[in-house]
């Protein structure tokens, strides 16, 4: 995706430019497996060789609901559907990120190795002129989510083949047993996938996956 990578911080530099004094929210978002986080790290350290701390990636997992509340509910199984995350939190963070009032606002970030979001694990300094959000829904037009699209300047979304997206988690779950690593993949992440590719609006920028 370096190809990809240019042209999206590309993109994002014009806008910036043209918006001097003003923070650039973009949406990126994707399929599970589908590379996300891997092309916002890409895009961010263009544009911060250019200039350090222009860019700030905000990943949409830090608003993972707690296992303790996925238990409580019966929704263990299905982390990682539109319905396991706080959303309204989220939106509360775009909005102050788009007002940039504040010298530097804290945002949480999913950590795998725990499981867990932490709270308060990176700052966004007001200097920052973008913020790159990646996440699957993003994009969703089903409320909650549609609600997002008020704060986004520019979005992308990532389109990649089931094939290939099966492969790559078959990979992120090789080290669960093999029936446990199925039902993640066939009963979870592919539907969630497949919700991705239906139910997201059209975005300004569409990327291959492959």
């Amino acid at each position: 995706m370096i190809d990809a990578a240019d042209a999206f911080a590309e993109r994002l530099v014009a806008l910036a430019r043209a918006r001097p004094g003003e923070r650039v929210l973009a949406a990126l978002a994707g399929a599970p497996g589908s590379g996300k986080s891997t092309l916002a790290e890409a895009v961010a350290a263009r544009l911060n060789a250019a200039a350090p701390e222009t860019c700030a990636v905000v990943p949409m997992d830090g608003f993972h609901l707690d296992d303790a509340i996925l238990n409580a509910r019966g929704w263990r199984a299905r982390k990682g559907a539109p319905h396991t995350f706080d959303v309204g939190g989220l939106a509360a963070l775009l909005a102050r990120l788009k007002a940039n009032a504040e010298p530097e606002i804290a945002i949480p970030l999913f950590d795998r190795s725990l499981e867990l979001s932490r709270a308060a694990a990176r700052f966004v300094p007001r200097t920052t002129a973008v913020a790159l959000v990646e996440g699957n829904y993003l994009l969703l037009k089903a409320e909650p989510w549609s609600g997002l699209s008020q704060f986004f300047d520019l979005t992308a979304l990532i389109a990649c083949e089931e094939s290939i997206l099966a492969a790559r988690l078959a990979a992120r779950w090789a080290a669960l047993p093999a029936a446990e690593a199925r039902a993640k993949i066939e009963e979870n992440d592919l539907p969630n996938a497949r919700l991705v590719a239906s139910g997201s609006a059209a975005a300004d920028l569409t990327i291959g996956g492959g």
